[in-house]
């Protein structure tokens, strides 16, 4: 790894006169290029070259800039050794006597365990590790913050947020419209928090009981290849083109199935522009989360298909700000199809229902809360305020105090739960899930209320790949990230959810 990241920073200092080069070009000629036909495909690359050209400094700064790639990556490598190899958890004795290790593979595992002790002394266990490294990983946070902050100031911006946000032309105003809206539409989640808690029949509810399961013991009979054929039904309002594609990859070595021993873990879709999408994930038959995390990076591999069938190689790669759409709305439709096959089983509607609820929690609420964090954090130094392990932590309590109103006793090591997430080293990122929720919930509502014209327009927006600014592409399907609307209209399908969980438990327990 250390190897790749040290030819990277050599090719990337080689190629560092490139773009100071073109930018050099009298802007009347660059207006030239752009009407010549024949560099049409190159029109948004040129467009972002000349966009940077306030923030592009002189060749041989941009040489000492490039130099710097490697040591500016200390921080994040530090955080992930200390988090990857040298934390240890322990070993944790469930009530049936059997002694498990603790690690961040089964940790999720224990929070879904049906017996709260368990679940509590896991939750403890875990964040027991945390606290004896506290100081450390504060320090490496605010560095690298501090990081963003220097060189989104030698290139001129006005923050590290903007800086972040520059390349794919996303106005501020969305990320704050983001956390605005949310925190005026707070009254679902503690909706849902109040009925969990009353579902599980607990006196208080603490972050631990967030994850175990309203509905248990639900039995889910699959194997892989019934999986596939859900996902295609499942899919089948995206059109035949689609999903005669997506099977014949599914079945055609496109996917990597299994676990086995030193394979890694989690799912992820990846490939390059002259190969088919590729997919690695670990299914388990029977597991209903296998066929969400197959049908998620599907959603990737043909988002990447149509990419790369419809441009050329100079801008068939989409933004990060809509990669998340074209997954999450592959987990919308099959959630609508599963409701309806299982129409008579209240349980199981219930099940699906409650998990939906939970992705969107994690991924609307949730990371609407690490982005308002980071913001906070980089504000605080940007204003030449002190981000010590006290103001992290404090900082972060504020929050969770916000985001969970009364409905959930804050325990103390949820205060460090801030420090454990890799994402923060990677500046203004998490933002990107709560918007691409939002996006993919108004999109697969217009699809399954639409027809033909809202399905193509779908597809033509896969085939856009990175050809156009990502608010400019969703625009085109009807879906406009510069309002405030789409995250209104995901956090109503949230709470109407919430009603739906609440009815068909109460016909599944008579």
């Amino acid at each position: 790894y250390q190897r790749a990241i040290a030819l990277s920073t050599m090719a990337s200092e080689r190629a560092s006169f490139f773009t100071p080069e073109i930018q050099g070009i009298d802007e009347n000629r660059i207006r030239e290029f752009l009407r010549d036909k024949a560099l049409g495909e190159y029109r948004l690359l040129l467009e972002k070259m000349s966009r940077f050209k306030p923030h592009t400094l002189d060749e041989k700064t941009e040489k000492i800039l490039a130099m710097s790639q490697d040591f500016a990556q200390a921080t994040s490598q530090v955080f992930g050794q200390l988090d990857n190899v040298d934390l240890r958890f322990g070993s944790i004795t469930d009530k049936t006597g059997k002694s498990i290790e603790l690690s961040h593979g089964n940790f999720s595992t224990f929070l879904i365990n049906p017996d709260r002790k368990t679940r509590k002394k896991a939750f403890r266990q875990y964040y027991k590790a945390y606290k004896g490294h506290e100081n450390t990983l504060a320090a490496t946070l605010s560095y690298s913050n501090k990081k963003n902050i220097f060189y989104s100031r030698v290139r001129n911006f006005s923050s590290a947020r903007a800086m972040a946000l520059f390349s794919d032309d996303i106005p501020e105003a969305v990320y704050d419209n983001l956390i605005s809206t949310v925190h005026d539409n707070l009254h679902p989640l503690f909706d849902y928090f109040r009925f969990r808690k009353k579902s599980l029949g607990l006196d208080m509810l603490h972050f631990y009981d967030t994850y175990v399961p309203i509905v248990p013991d639900i039995k889910f009979s699959m194997n892989y290849d019934d999986a596939v054929g859900i996902c295609v039904k499942a899919l089948k309002p995206l059109g035949e083109e689609y999903t005669s594609i997506l099977k014949k990859g599914l079945t055609s070595r496109w996917v990597d199935k299994y676990e086995n021993r030193g394979k890694r873990s989690g799912a992820y879709s990846s490939g390059c522009y002259d190969s088919p999408p590729y997919i690695l994930m670990n299914f388990q038959d029977n597991n209903m989360n296998s066929l969400y995390t197959l049908i998620h990076e599907a959603g990737h591999s043909m988002h990447s298909y149509f990419s790369i069938k419809a441009r050329p190689y100079v801008d068939h790669q989409y933004t990060i700000f809509v990669a998340e759409v074209a997954s999450t709305l592959n987990e919308a439709l099959l959630s609508s199809y599963l409701l309806d096959y299982y129409s008579s089983d209240s349980a199981m509607k219930a099940y699906i229902i409650n998990r939906e609820i939970d992705n969107f929690r994690a991924t609307l609420y949730r990371q609407t809360m690490f982005a308002e964090f980071e913001k906070v954090c980089h504000e605080l130094l940007e204003q030449n305020q002190p981000l010590t392990l006290d103001v992290i932590k404090g900082k972060y309590r504020g929050l969770l105090e916000t985001y969970f109103g009364d409905t959930m006793v804050i325990d103390p090591e949820l205060e460090l739960e801030c420090l454990r997430i890799p994402h923060f080293y990677r500046p203004f990122y998490v933002y990107k899930y709560a918007t691409g929720i939002s996006a993919a919930t108004a999109l697969a509502g217009m699809i399954l209320n639409g027809k033909e014209k809202e399905r193509d327009s779908y597809l033509d927006f896969l085939r856009m790949g990175g050809s156009r600014f990502p608010l400019d592409e969703l625009k085109e399907t009807g879906v406009d990230m510069r309002s405030p609307e789409p995250i209104k209209k995901a956090i109503a399908h949230f709470e109407k959810r919430v009603g739906q969980l609440k009815e068909e438990l109460t016909k599944s327990r008579g």
